[in-house]
C-alpha cells in the first residue's frame, strides 16, 4: 500500500489537523509497539484502554501518521504531555525526519479504517476474493483454500487471525499487487460485525465451514449466527457464489435463501453444496483411512475424478478440502494440480497439528475450542493408534453463553459414548465439572462400558505438574481448549517437537 496523508484523508471524510499532507503511508496498524515504518497508526479506543494515549508513542516507533477522534488538546492531556510539548514530540525536528507526524482527525477510528479499507479495495484492489466464515475451523478451512488454489494462481491470504473488523481491513490494504486471487478469512462475534466487514471485502465467492455456537452468548441462537454470518452477501456482487456445507443441519436447510439478508435476496448467487450426503454437488466417494488420516475418489456433479490422499488426520477434514476444492472448481484451477496441493497439506500448530515429543505422540488443537470442534478432535484422538494410553486434556470452551454448562455436558457425554479407546480425561477450568458430570452420566447409563480415569483441575500448574509425571513415551495425547486457557501455551511448554 502506498497512499499519501492527503488520499488517506478524503478516502474516510477525514480532515489534516496536522501536517504533512504529503506524507506517505504505507502499512496500518492498531498497535503501537509494531511498526513496519511509514505505518499509519489507528487508535481503536477499548472497554478498559483508550489508545490514543500511544501516539506519540507509534510516531516514535516509526509511524508516520495516526488517525484521531480528538483534538490536540485532548490527545496532550491523553498523553500526559502539554498542548505545546505534544505538538512538538510529533514535530520533524523531534522526530528527526524530513516531515512532521500527520493527525488525521475522524469520526471514529474503527470506522474510518474499515471505510480505508473499503476505499483500498474499490480503487486499489481488482483481483477476485474468496471469503472464508463459519463457526469454526476458519482458518484451516482458509489455509487449505488457499493452497488448493495455489497449484494455479498466485494467492493472497489473511495473515495470522486478522479476521476481524480491525484484521480484516488492514488485510486488504496488504493484498500482494502480484496475486491473482486473494482468500480472507471473515469473523464475527455480535450483531453487524459481518455487514460491515463484507462491504471491505467484497467477496466474490464466500464459502462456510459450520453453523455451531460459538458467541452464541452475543447471538443468542444457531439461527441467528447463520443469519449474521450469511451477510457476508452484503458486499458481494451479482453472479457471487456461496458455497455451503451440506453436512450442516443449519446450511443445508431448503429455506436457506429465506435467511438471506433482506437486500441481498435478488441478487443473483448461486449456491454450490460440499459433502458427503447427497445433496452434494461436490462430495467424496469411497472413503477410506489408516490411523484416521483420509483418502476420498473425489466427485463433482455426479462425475467421479481422481483419489485424493490427505495428509491431516480427522474425518471432519475430509469436509474442509472438499470446501476447499469446490473453490478451486468454482475459480476455474487445474483440478489434478488442486487435489495434490490439498493432499499436501499440513496443519497449522495449535489447529489440529500432530507431532512427536519425547515418543508421546502430541494432538496440538490448543488454540480454540466449541463442542464441534472438540468433538472432532476426540474422534481423531479414539481412532489414532497408540502403544500406551489415548489422553484426552481439555480446558474450558469459552464464550457459549448461559448455556454453556450444558454445552460442557454434552462433551462429556460425547467421551462415554463415542470413545472408548480414551483412557484418561484431564479437565481444566471452572466449566470443565459440567464435562466430568456428562462423562460419569454417560456411563450411568451404560454401566458396563469401561470408564476412563478423570481428573478435574483448577490451575494451570497442577495439570502442568500432573502431565511432568503421569504422560509417557508410547501415550497419544489431545490438548483442546479455549485459547485464553492458555492450554497451547503449556504445550509448547512441556512438549516441544522432537527434531
Amino acid at each position: 500500500m502506498k497512499l499519501r496523508a492527503a488520499e488517506t484523508a478524503e478516502a474516510v471524510n477525514g480532515k489534516i489537523i496536522y501536517w504533512d499532507a504529503d506524507t506517505l503511508i504505507c502499512n496500518i496498524t492498531t498497535d503501537s509497539n509494531k511498526m513496519k515504518g511509514e505505518d499509519l497508526f489507528v487508535p481503536i479506543i477499548g472497554a478498559r484502554v483508550d489508545a490514543h494515549k500511544f501516539i506519540v508513542n507509534a510516531a516514535k516507533a516509526g509511524a508516520t501518521a495516526a488517525f484521531t477522534a480528538y483534538d490536540t488538546d485532548k490527545l496532550a492531556e491523553l498523553s500526559g504531555l502539554s498542548a505545546e510539548g505534544f505538538t512538538e514530540a510529533l514535530s520533524a525536528k523531534a522526530l528527526g525526519r524530513d516531515k512532521s507526524f500527520v493527525l488525521i482527525k475522524v469520526d471514529e477510528t474503527r470506522n474510518a479504517l474499515q471505510s480505508l479499507g473499503a476505499y483500498y479495495r474499490e480503487k486499489y484492489v481488482h483481483i477476485p476474493y474468496v471469503g472464508v466464515t463459519g463457526s469454526v475451523g476458519k482458518t484451516t478451512l482458509r489455509e487449505m483454500t488457499a493452497c488448493a488454489l495455489s497449484a494455479s494462481y498466485k494467492v493472497y491470504s489473511t495473515k495470522g487471525n486478522a479476521n476481524s473488523q480491525t484484521g480484516v481491513p488492514i488485510t486488504v490494504t496488504e493484498t500482494d499487487e502480484a496475486a491473482d486471487i486473494g482468500v480472507i478469512e471473515m469473523g464475527m462475534s455480535e450483531f453487524g460485525e459481518m455487514s460491515r466487514i463484507s462491504e471491505v471485502v467484497k467477496c466474490d465467492t464466500a464459502v462456510f465451514t459450520v453453523i455451531g455456537v460459538s458467541h452464541i452468548g452475543n447471538l443468542g441462537s444457531r439461527e441467528n449466527i447463520m443469519r449474521e454470518k450469511l451477510h457476508i452477501l452484503d458486499g458481494m456482487h451479482d453472479g457471487g457464489t456461496l458455497i455451503l456445507n451440506a453436512d450442516d443441519d443449519m446450511l443445508s436447510r431448503d429455506d436457506i435463501r429465506d435467511f438471506f439478508p433482506e437486500k441481498c435476496r435478488d441478487k443473483d448467487i448461486e449456491i454450490i453444496y460440499y459433502g458427503t450426503g447427497a445433496k452434494a454437488d461436490i462430495s467424496a466417494a469411497d472413503i477410506s483411512n489408516k490411523d484416521g488420516v483420509y483418502e476420498y475418489t473425489l466427485v463433482i456433479k455426479g462425475e467421479k475424478l481422481m483419489r485424493v490422499h490427505l495428509s491431516v488426520a480427522g474425518e471432519h477434514m475430509i469436509l474442509d478440502s472438499l470446501a476447499a476444492l469446490s473453490t478451486a472448481y468454482v475459480h476455474g484451477a487445474d483440478m489434478e494440480k488442486a487435489a495434490e496441493a490439498v493432499g499436501g497439506f499440513t496443519s497449522l500448530d495449535g489447529r489440529g497439528r500432530i507431532y512427536e515429543s519425547a515418543g508421546i505422540r502430541i494432538i496440538n488443537d490448543a488454540y480454540n475450542a466449541a463442542p464441534q470442534s472438540v468433538k472432532a478432535g476426540l474422534k481423531v484422538l479414539n481412532g489414532m493408534q497408540a502403544e500406551e494410553r489415548h489422553i484426552a486434556v481439555l480446558a474450558d470452551m469459552l464464550e457459549l453463553g448461559p448455556d454453556e454448562a450444558d454445552y460442557h455436558r454434552e462433551v462429556g457425554e460425547y467421551i462415554a459414548a463415542e470413545t472408548p479407546n480414551i483412557d484418561i480425561v484431564m479437565l481444566y477450568g471452572e466449566l470443565s465439572k459440567y464435562t466430568a458430570e456428562g462423562i460419569k452420566l454417560g456411563f450411568c447409563e451404560e454401566p458396563s462400558r469401561h470408564m476412563p480415569w478423570v481428573y478435574c483441575f483448577d490451575s494451570l500448574e497442577e495439570l502442568k505438574d500432573t502431565l511432568k509425571s503421569e504422560v509417557y513415551a508410547g501415550d497419544v495425547c489431545l490438548f483442546k481448549g479455549s485459547n485464553s486457557m492458555k492450554l497451547g501455551q503449556l504445550v509448547n511448554e512441556l512438549y516441544p517437537e522432537t527434531k
